[in-house]
């Protein structure tokens, strides 16, 4: 959610800035703006809507050398331009951006800035005022005022901020939400996520919760929380800008449904020793041998992903595995068992809910392991250990790719315990030849693509509602189809368990209702099928989404064989392609749906 970006000592920090925010529209917003300045001149510029009105905004005339920008996800205020970041102080000398929650805001304004005349709604321009209250009332520079208004500020934050009097600096300063510095020759940036600024530089430097960065063109000078100076090495951003570019796709998901199979292959590559082994540390091997309980902790799509693998990992391993939503665990945590090992499933590495859970896990003593697509990211660098998905840079808001190589990853790493264990589910099944195989029958599915649009014409033209039904890990699909259908097109899918339909849900299902059965398991395929039967009786219209080997000559949908414990990998694949054409045919944005951010960095 939202975004920042900024850049001191280069010449046109208007045009990096928009670019920048282009490159940030992947994590969600409903408008935009920025603050550019020379020493001539000061230009604060905001637009409601999509970067593209504020792009227009930006004339000719206007050239910064330094400057912040952000893209604004509301959450205090409505979308407008006067909520719109950045904000400025009462007094007009300060500038900031903010990416976050602020938690007391309402006592900060009784206390500090009961006077003070505001022009939004947000706990952003509140937080502005405060610190140039801070610094008429008790006489301090700039920077004391930031660093004794991060001591009053409770909640999520990352900040920059410009003293319009000191055109040289951008003070910066993170707790829970994501923030880098780069590096630059004669100059240095700021952002949210490092392929803002990748035509930058490709050299960052993290920056941990509770540090104040003092930002100019010639370095950086990073403080902790009493002043005491920290030195840290850049690492090198491991990404090129062909990764972020759509090419000749019209739309990003489209492009990372088709790279799945790539992923597939790639994580074959990075996981194989060579000698038929899964390459993994010994020490996270060792410690999920010994836990005696798993946990899964995720959000959205990693949710999905985590039931989907959670039988694969029970038959390998031979551990039980609960799999848990991080906004629920994290307040209501389960009775533990004795040596619980902790996995957190995460696309950008910075979900907000899944952090906080972990912090509780560390705090606890417990082992943990992030599998996230992003080296680097907080999840990554908190957790005990990290898998990397490979996957490549996911842009669409709705995840496709990341989903599949989550399942990917954690079918290697129970390969590898079971091995260990020498479990003989685990001993017995060829890991490598098993995904190259499914990455087969992902790219049969995606060469369907034609048929699939016309399924998704004939079946969701016109529709409100639609379901999903399948037993087994076939649920478990069925529940992230849905997610993807309902996030992107705004058609009302739900996920069932098809046995569940009796019990109430089927008083859902009228004359003419899409419902769409999932069928990849020998042992249930007859029990689903009784209940397509059972809704089509209802007026239901059923397509029926199905094995080769389980298939019949009326299936509309008829998926390649793979291995039993990785069918998810083949059968999401034209739920996936079904969400999109159901998008694209209603005339709305595929990458971008409305309300929803990519990377949700706030609880």
């Amino acid at each position: 959610m939202c975004g920042i970006v900024g850049i001191v000592g280069k010449e046109h920090a208007e045009r990096i800035i928009i670019n920048g925010l282009e490159r940030l529209e992947y994590r969600g917003y409903d408008s935009a703006g920025l603050f550019v300045s020379n020493n001539q001149s000061d230009h604060l510029i905001k637009s409601q809507g999509r970067i593209k009105s504020l792009e227009e905004k930006v004339t000719d005339g206007i050239n910064g050398t330094i400057g912040i920008g952000h893209t604004r996800w509301a959450t205090h205020g409505k979308p407008s331009e006067e909520n719109a970041h950045p904000h400025t102080s009462q007094n007009n000398r300060l500038v900031l951006v903010h990416n976050g929650v602020i938690e007391n805001f309402e006592d900060i304004r009784q206390n500090y800035v009961p006077e003070d005349l505001f022009h939004g709604e947000t706990d952003t321009e509140i937080a502005v005022h405060l610190i140039s209250a801070l610094m008429e009332k008790e006489n301090l520079t700039t920077k004391e005022a930031f660093q004794k208004a991060l001591t009053i500020i409770q909640g999520s934050y990352a900040f920059a901020l410009i003293d319009k009097q000191d055109k040289d600096t951008i003070y910066v300063a993170k707790n829970k939400s994501p923030l880098l510095i780069g590096l630059g020759e004669g100059f240095n940036v700021i952002c949210s996520d490092a392929l803002a600024m990748l035509d930058q530089t490709n050299l960052f430097v993290e920056i941990v919760d509770g540090e104040m960065v003092t930002v100019t063109a010639e370095g950086i000078l990073i403080e902790d929380q009493e002043g005491k100076t920290i030195t840290r090495e850049p690492y090198e951003a491991q990404l090129d800008l062909t990764d972020i570019e759509k090419g000749t796709y019209p739309y990003y998901m489209l492009k990372e449904i088709d790279e799945q199979p790539a992923v597939m292959r790639r994580l074959v590559q990075e996981y194989n020793d060579g000698q038929g082994n899964v390459t993994l540390d010994p020490a996270l091997v060792q410690e999920v041998v010994e836990s005696d309980r798993i946990y899964i902790i995720a959000c959205g799509t990693s949710y999905n992903a985590g039931l989907a693998a959670k039988q694969l990992i029970e038959k390998m391993t031979e551990i039980p595995v609960e799999v848990h939503l991080s906004s629920e665990f994290g307040y209501n945590v389960p009775l533990l068992s004795q040596k619980p090992f902790f996995l957190f499933l995460t696309q950008s590495g910075e979900t907000a809910d899944s952090r906080q859970v972990l912090v509780q896990v560390n705090r606890l003593g417990h082992p943990s392991l992030t599998i996230t697509n992003v080296a680097g990211s907080t999840l990554s660098r908190e957790a005990k250990h990290t898998l990397l998905l490979y996957a490549g840079p996911e842009i669409a808001v709705a995840s496709t790719k990341a989903y599949t190589a989550q399942i990917a990853v954690m079918t290697l790493l129970a390969k590898g315990v079971g091995c260990h264990k020498q479990i003989p589910t685990a001993e017995d099944f060829d890991v490598f030849h098993e995904l190259s195989l499914a990455a087969t029958g992902m790219e049969t599915m995606i060469s369907e693509k034609a048929l699939i649009s016309q399924l998704t014409e004939d079946y969701l033209t016109g529709t409100r509602n639609a379901f999903y039904i399948g037993r087994g890990n076939d649920y478990y699909v069925s529940c992230e189809a849905s997610l993807k259908l309902k996030e992107i097109s705004y058609i009302q899918a739900e996920g069932f368990a098809a046995g569940e339909l009796k019990h109430g849900t089927i008083a859902l299902v009228e004359e003419g209702t899409p419902v769409f059965g999932i069928i990849t398991e020998e042992t249930t395929g007859a029990h689903t099928r009784g209940n397509l039967k059972e809704v089509e009786s209802r007026g239901a219209h059923t397509l029926v989404i199905v094995s080769e080997e389980l298939a019949r000559p009326t299936d509309q949908l008829v998926l390649p064989n793979v291995h039993p414990l990785l069918t998810s990998l083949v059968a999401v694949v034209p739920t996936q392609l079904i969400a999109y054409f159901a998008t694209l045919q209603r005339g709305y944005d595929v990458d971008k749906p409305r309300n929803l951010a990519k990377s949700v960095t706030v609880e």
